[in-house]
């Protein structure tokens, strides 16, 4: 039910049951907010979206007040902003000085609201918080003195991750966020997926940096400096960029990272490929061998370790094939260092990727070789970003160039495995084909392709019916374990941490608006429709890689690199 509310003057329609600050937002008034997230129920946590409602002695916070039919409502009143502003400045009064410094510099909410409240010099001070770096993770760096108390990464890790890592700990002027037993990261249960790091305001929760750690090699004359990327990356490093995208994009990139200075780039679309081929024989021999467990693809590396500390009985269930970027990885330690006559220990393998837990799983000990990991170091694109900026390289002026061979290329189905749902759908697109010899209708998918936590579909092959899951987030596995109480089974189940998969993944660009989601999402669905390689096994890339070289190298003709193992992780809860 529709009804008018006046503000600032201005009528206004407004619908029962929504809140003052859903109101003003869809009638173009925006409302500055600091603990509110879309699609999270508000808590009215920071107060700073308080507003004026005539008839109430209090101001109330827009975010959780139920709009009524009498308001009148004033949004920037001299009171209104006086509010908002003495919050902000109690909020700094305790925060460090060193914004040049801080990892979220120019993107803070805390410093933006400074500034549009033309806050400009410190009139209420108190004792600075005791500094505190927790730099325990491979993957996320703590910064306790930097932390406003928003609540944001709780609610985050607990109600769209599940994972229940951190939490509120201690009382009054004490108050801050940590881990169980207020231990370090390495001790949590925290699964590196870096959700916390997107929504946290300030620089409280960031990435760990492999930047320096990159840039000292690049000077290392006598070690070979590789490195690959995600069919992913392109697309995010255009977007961090300012320009638009194009499908020769990555081209461009090759062009770029050479002027860097690495010797050799590849396409971690490879690894992808082989990820797909290699699970799609996994489930072909469970089918011929009517192994009734359901196999877990386990190219999510937070899912992974999720895993293994919640669900260690599905541990044997999980898809042993290691993850594309570990893949190509270890092709590069294997296959690039023999043929070029480099032994594995001078070759600086670095990864560029959409995904914080990445880092985590080149630190894993089943990622090595004889004592040689598979990639060296993991960057995310906002990484990358950077270090194309530090070189002053004008992306706009430089000649395209292909990536380096045999590493060169691959099918469009590698890039539909960063969308939730996609690595399912391009192994049941390759089984298809290899029983019928042409590609399967895209009808046939197109409930992997719909919204929602979970989903579910089957398909008929060779008058065998293999059934899917595909769960969307981690909040999806209650209704996959209430689709298991229902008796239902499944050959093939897709789990991915970040919601919709690693479009949403927190190594991408900071601005994660859903328009931003939507737009990568039909990049990588229109890609899929007109590239005629839409499969692995179309791929020369592919093909040479099994027919030629893993015959001709002694270490790859066994396929061992393409595999790892897992444990039962026992954690802090």
């Amino acid at each position: 039910m529709l009804f008018t509310i006046q503000v600032n003057n201005r009528k206004i329609k407004a619908e029962k049951g929504e809140t003052i600050l859903s109101a003003l937002n869809r009638n173009g008034i925006r409302i500055p907010t600091l603990c509110r997230m879309a699609d999270f129920s508000p808590t009215g946590a920071c107060r700073i979206c308080v507003v004026e409602v005539e008839g109430r002695d209090r101001l109330v916070t827009a975010c959780s007040q139920p709009v009524e039919e009498w308001m009148k409502i004033r949004t920037h009143s001299p009171r209104v902003i006086t509010a908002r502003k003495t919050i902000v400045e109690m909020l700094l009064s305790n925060h460090p000085d060193d914004c040049l410094y801080c990892d979220k510099n120019l993107n803070c909410e805390l410093q933006r609201l400074a500034e549009e409240l033309n806050i400009r010099e410190r009139r209420i001070r108190a004792k600075k918080i005791k500094p505190r770096l927790d730099q325990s993770s491979p993957a996320i760096v703590r910064e306790l003195s930097k932390c406003i108390l928003c609540g944001r990464c709780i609610r985050v890790c607990e109600e769209l991750i599940s994972a229940n890592s951190i939490d509120f700990i201690g009382k009054g002027s004490k108050t801050h966020v940590g881990p169980a037993m207020d231990r370090d990261f390495n001790f949590s249960s925290c699964i590196h997926c870096g959700q916390c790091v997107m929504v946290c305001p300030t620089g409280a929760l960031h990435e760990k940096h492999n930047l320096v750690e990159v840039q000292d090699y690049l000077h290392h004359n006598d070690i070979a400096k590789v490195i690959q990327y995600s069919p992913l990356v392109t697309i995010g490093i255009a977007e961090e960029m300012g320009i638009k995208y194009n499908k020769d994009f990555d081209r461009t990139l090759n062009s770029i990272l050479r002027r860097i200075g690495f010797n050799k780039i590849f396409n971690s679309g490879v690894g992808t490929d082989i990820c797909i081929t290699e699970i799609a024989g996994q489930l072909l021999e469970r089918i011929k061998n009517e192994t009734e467990d359901p196999l877990y693809i386990s190219a999510c590396p937070s899912w992974v370790k999720y895993a293994e500390q919640f669900m260690p009985d599905i541990i044997p269930q999980l898809s042993t094939v290691k993850s594309p970027q570990q893949l190509t990885g270890g092709l590069i330690k294997t296959l690039i260092a023999d043929s070029s006559g480099i032994m594995p220990e001078k070759i600086f393998s670095v990864s560029v990727t959409p995904c914080m837990a990445m880092k985590f799983e080149a630190r894993r000990d089943g990622m090595m070789r004889k004592g040689i990991s598979d990639v060296d170091s993991v960057m995310t694109v906002r990484e990358l970003a950077r270090l194309i900026r530090l070189y002053g390289i004008d992306i706009s002026n430089i000649e395209p160039e292909p990536a380096d061979e045999p590493m060169e290329g691959s099918s469009s189905a590698a890039g539909l495995t960063e969308i939730s749902g996609g690595i399912t759908e391009a192994v049941l697109r390759l089984v298809y084909f290899y029983e019928y010899k042409n590609d399967a209708d895209k009808q046939l998918f197109k409930r992997l392709r719909a919204g929602g936590a979970f989903r579910e579909t089957s398909l008929m092959i060779a008058n065998r019916k293999i059934a899917v899951a595909v769960v969307d987030g981690l909040t999806g596995l209650e209704k996959l374990r209430a689709a298991f109480n229902a008796g239902r089974k499944y050959n093939l189940i897709e789990v991915m941490t970040c919601p919709g998969g690693c479009i949403n993944g927190a190594g991408m660009p900071f601005a994660m608006h859903e328009i931003n989601i939507k737009s990568r999402r039909k990049i990588i669905y229109q890609a899929d429709e007109t590239d005629p390689i839409n499969l692995p096994c179309k791929s020369p890339v592919n093909i040479n890689m099994y027919d030629k070289y893993l015959k001709e190298n002694e270490v790859l003709s066994d396929k061992k690199v393409f595999y790892t193992h897992y444990i039962k992780r026992n954690v802090l809860l």
